[in-house]
């Protein structure tokens, strides 16, 4: 080893100790007599100390040593006159007897600093420079402990880590596949998999009952700040087991994880109907931490002159606490919120709960005093309190209420990011209609077995069925969804043919696991964790970026080696690819 000792490691129980280190210059300070040099690496910083009496020459060539310069230094360790308690090492600093500079560097493009001034362009694009500082350590420092910890969990109760392939076969259901085409089969294309469902299921046929991996996945879909074409999955199967079995033992993973990494003790989730979960939040993935359920006006507020409730199909509303003093600017910007194309809504109707036992709401005109006192009372709404309401369409107006929702429970500042109000969200609908193919598509995906007590509605009004499945979610985000799988050939045949497969499609597309039905499938399901969100959650952010070494940015590039990019005419020949060329 070029070093004896870490930048971090050193304290004052090493005085007089001859020590080498090596690292990077995060910065130097002349004081004409003294120089001193920030010495950093992974572990910390060591503060380096030349003397200009002592040794000139040793000085003069600290002096040269520029920002990022990677440096090897040799001395004896010394107590600091001037101390500094932010750090570990501060009660100590080198004397430096050696110095040799192993390798030079340009001025960084943005301040290796905590704070920096680079913009996230510019650090993604030199994301090796932006990885050495401090909150992207701690944040791969935390990912790594995660992933130590899962392992450690799982293994603890038998589970194998079991890898399986990359380059599989393209399948229809679900987001885009990224294709890799395939030089030894001309004209055929692997898909990377968006998840290793298939084989997972294959793995429990084949007895192996509690799997395990933490895999890469590919998603071919627009991007947001918790998603990335490729990304980590706690993968996980169990067989001879129900619904409950399975919440029991990963709820048990989580509270594992939360004591481990952050040392909080979790009370037992409670269970949500996905039903309810629409009903009540507008979101499949509610967030707990406060309340403002949502409340149905219809039968109290339509036929009474006010043509937009009047023709809506859903009036609902929230009730925020102590909110009545918001002022006229402050209700404009959250009208102007809802109106956002991404949250859709056309309109805010609000009531001011008054301390006088009054009421002002935007709608005065419409209802009395009486009417707006209804109105409250369905709220339980006190003085002080203030009422928003949305209406439209059921689907849209509950999903923009949900974003309103979240807003102001932000802006009320009940949304504590140290605290953690786990949920499961249970009972999802198998399937969903969608009205451009006019055809059922998996909520989840084709392998989810319905409810039992459901099963007679799947001729008749399949709609209505209730799915095997699961989601964990926790402050709002879903961090796992999962289901007990079907494994009877003649179901899943049924399950494919309510999705409009035909008998050839599905035989090409899942035939090789309708064949392994029929040698002995035991009953099984799973469930998959997203262990960057994981990551994010546990750090305390919205994005999952900085838990992955080298992201994407919001169009799926890579700005540091600049991907996707074209390849060669021999390769597209090799490939018997040829590119359609567009003209303008």
């Amino acid at each position: 080893m070029l070093r004896t000792n870490t930048c971090g490691e050193l304290t004052i129980s090493n005085e007089t100790q001859e020590v080498t280190l090596c690292g990077w210059v995060q910065k130097s300070r002349d004081l004409g007599g003294m120089t001193f040099v920030d010495l950093r690496d992974r572990y910390g910083i060591t503060q380096l100390a030349f003397n200009l009496e002592v040794d000139k020459p040793l000085c003069e060539k600290a002096r040269t040593l520029g920002r990022e310069f990677v440096v090897k230094a040799t001395g004896f360790v010394k107590e600091r006159e001037s101390k500094n308690k932010n750090i570990p090492t501060g009660e100590i600093e080198i004397i430096v007897t050696a110095v040799e500079v192993l390798n030079e560097s340009k001025t960084p493009p943005f301040t290796i600093e905590d704070d920096t001034d680079g913009g996230e362009e510019l650090r993604m694009k030199y994301r090796y420079l932006d990885l050495r500082r401090n909150p992207l350590k701690k944040s791969l420092a935390l990912r790594h402990k995660l992933g130590f910890e899962v392992r450690k969990y799982m293994n603890d109760q038998e589970f194998f880590e079991i890898e399986t392939p990359y380059l599989i076969k393209s399948t229809p259901e679900g987001a885009r596949d990224f294709v890799v085409p395939s030089r030894m089969n001309q004209g055929e294309f692997y898909a990377l998999p968006q998840s290793p469902q298939t084989f997972k299921q294959l793995l429990m046929v084949a007895g192996y009952d509690r799997y395990f991996q933490l895999v890469k996945c590919f998603r071919d879909e627009d991007l947001r700040a918790d998603r990335q074409p490729e990304f980590t999955q706690i993968d996980c199967e169990m067989c001879f087991v129900e619904q409950e079995d399975i919440l029991n033992t990963f709820e048990g993973l989580m509270k594992y994880l939360f004591k481990s990494l952050k040392n909080i003790e979790l009370a037992d989730f409670p269970r949500m109907d996905y039903a309810i979960a629409i009903k009540e939040y507008g979101s499949d993935k509610p967030d707990i931490r406060f309340g403002m359920k949502f409340h149905e006006l219809n039968d109290l507020v339509q036929n009474k002159g006010f043509n937009v409730f009047d023709q809506a199909e859903l009036v609902v509303g929230i009730c925020a606490e102590g909110a009545a003093n918001y002022s006229r600017k402050q209700l404009d910007a959250l009208t102007d919120f809802v109106r956002k194309p991404q949250i859709g809504a056309n309109g805010l109707v609000y009531v001011k709960c008054n301390e006088d036992g009054t009421f002002k709401s935007s709608v005065d005109k419409f209802y009395s005093q009486e009417d707006l006192q209804e109105w409250s009372n369905e709220f339980g709404a006190k003085a002080g309190d203030l009422i928003l309401v949305l209406a439209g369409n059921t689907n849209k107006t509950r999903s923009a209420l949900n974003e309103l929702r979240l807003e102001m429970g932000t802006r009320l500042e009940l949304r504590n990011p140290n605290e953690f109000s786990p949920l499961w969200v249970v009972d999802f609908p198998l399937l969903e209609w969608d009205e451009n193919s006019e055809r059922f598509h998996a909520m989840h995906h084709p392998f989810t077995s319905p409810k039992n007590e459901d099963y007679h509605l799947i001729k008749t009004d399949p709609g209505k069925v209730r799915a095997n499945a699961y989601d964990m979610v926790v402050n709002g985000v879903e961090l796992g969804g999962g289901s007990i799988r079907i494994h009877d050939k003649e179901l899943q045949e049924k399950m494919f043919d309510l999705l409009g497969f035909t008998e050839e499609e599905a035989n090409s597309q899942f035939g090789f696991l309708m064949n392994a039905f029929e040698y002995g499938a035991p009953p099984h399901g799973g469930i998959a964790f997203g262990l960057d969100r994981i990551a994010a959650l546990f750090g305390g952010s919205d994005s999952i970026r900085d838990y992955i070494a080298f992201p994407k940015n919001n169009s799926g590039r890579d700005m540091m080696i600049d991907s996707p990019s074209p390849i060669s005419s021999e390769q597209l020949d090799e490939l018997q690819i040829e590119l359609q060329t567009k003209h303008v």
